[in-house]
């Protein structure tokens, strides 16, 4: 009897890339991205026909961008951006690819002002763009407070999460 991969099966030739805070990767094949949140937030995008897609790691909102500036994936608009061209040169649309949205965190355990959370303006900027693009979110893990670590798996779509003493999170999954 042969064995049939399964979507859970890890591959041995694995290529691991990790996103530190403003990094972004893009890709296909054998890949595991991976990353350590807190108040920053971690898009996932993935093509399941392709079975390409990425991740970015982002700090804040935004920033008054001069002209002519390269992208910097340290702002959710600029690394929502670099998605958008990896989408085309890959000649797919945005609306093929499926979201799953994570961190967010209040790192300070107190309430804050809405204007310093910068939090919970980070998964607000998330769910501008996607809506924006019309990309499916196929589930979240944002707010609460507490670190997260995660490593997302392109060649399945499958995201592992560990959240070692967190709490207060906001989980959502596109299947209840």
């Amino acid at each position: 009897m042969t064995h049939r991969p399964q979507p859970t099966d890890t591959p041995e030739d694995v290529e691991t890339v990790v996103l530190r805070p403003g990094d972004f990767h893009f890709g296909g094949g054998h890949t595991r991205i991976s990353t350590l949140l807190g108040s920053c937030v971690s898009i996932t995008l993935w093509h399941p026909r392709r079975l390409i897609g990425g991740m970015c790691h982002y700090m804040t909102p935004e920033r008054d961008r001069r002209d002519g500036c390269a992208l910097d994936g340290r702002y959710a608009s600029e690394a929502l951006a670099l998605f958008l061209m990896h989408v085309e040169k890959e000649g797919t649309r945005p609306s093929e690819y499926q979201a799953k949205i994570f961190g967010g965190a209040n790192m300070f355990g107190q309430k804050t002002d809405a204007k310093l959370d910068i939090g919970r303006r980070n998964i607000e900027a998330a769910h501008r763009f996607l809506a924006a693009q019309h990309i499916t979110v196929m589930a979240e893990h944002i707010g609460g407070s507490g670190r997260r670590k995660l490593h997302f798996d392109v060649w399945s779509g499958n995201v592992w999460l560990a959240f070692p003493e967190g709490a207060d999170a906001r989980i959502r999954s596109h299947h209840g």
